[in-house]
């Protein structure tokens, strides 16, 4: 019997994002080793539809829609400055031995938002399969601004990063959402789509 393809979903337990590497039509996506989004608190996608009416003799004659726009947010509750990076391009650079080590993120006057996949799971548990999960992937993002940095008066301070979403080049793809029946944990290792 075909796995159900109805699901609750709780919480999100992992998200991860990885660099859009090549895009070719007619050919396959390549992206990067995927980074780590850590404290991940939320992945929220919309989208926008335009809608076309068609009118004559006063009355409404036929109506089309499209699909013009997917957006993702998602906030994240620690600084990660590889997750910058590949949001944003720059440089990070590690100087000094223990104890006086540093690591450092620089933005310069040629970065500008990167291309790059976000993939959110669900726990286990987190759908109706026992032991299963589900998986939101976004296969081609870009910032549509800036992420939220700073610091804030006693209190923690969140990352807010939202994105578009466009579809790949090669395959179309935009968003695919996956139940599985067993939990799988996002690859961490370059991957093709």
């Amino acid at each position: 019997m075909p796995m159900s393809r109805v699901t609750k979903l709780y919480a999100v337990k992992d998200a991860k994002i990885a660099p859009l590497l090549t895009d070719p039509a007619g050919g396959t996506p390549t992206y990067g080793a995927a980074i780590d989004v850590p404290g991940i608190k939320s992945m929220e996608i919309s989208g926008d539809v335009e809608v076309k009416e068609l009118r004559g003799d006063n009355q409404l004659l036929d109506s089309d829609s499209s699909l013009t726009n997917v957006t993702v947010s998602f906030p994240y509750a620690k600084l990660s400055l590889d997750v910058l990076a590949a949001q944003l391009g720059g440089d990070v650079t590690d100087t000094g031995t223990t104890p006086a080590q540093s690591t450092t993120w620089d933005l310069d006057t040629d970065a500008r938002p990167l291309p790059f996949k976000l993939i959110g799971a669900t726990p286990v548990g987190g759908s109706d399969q026992i032991g299963g999960d589900v998986h939101f992937t976004l296969h081609k993002c870009i910032l549509s601004s800036f992420p939220g940095l700073g610091l804030a008066e006693e209190d923690y301070r969140t990352i807010e990063s939202e994105a578009r979403a466009v579809p790949l080049i090669s395959t179309g793809k935009w968003l695919s959402v996956t139940i599985n029946e067993t939990a799988v944990p996002i690859p961490t290792a370059a991957t093709t789509p």
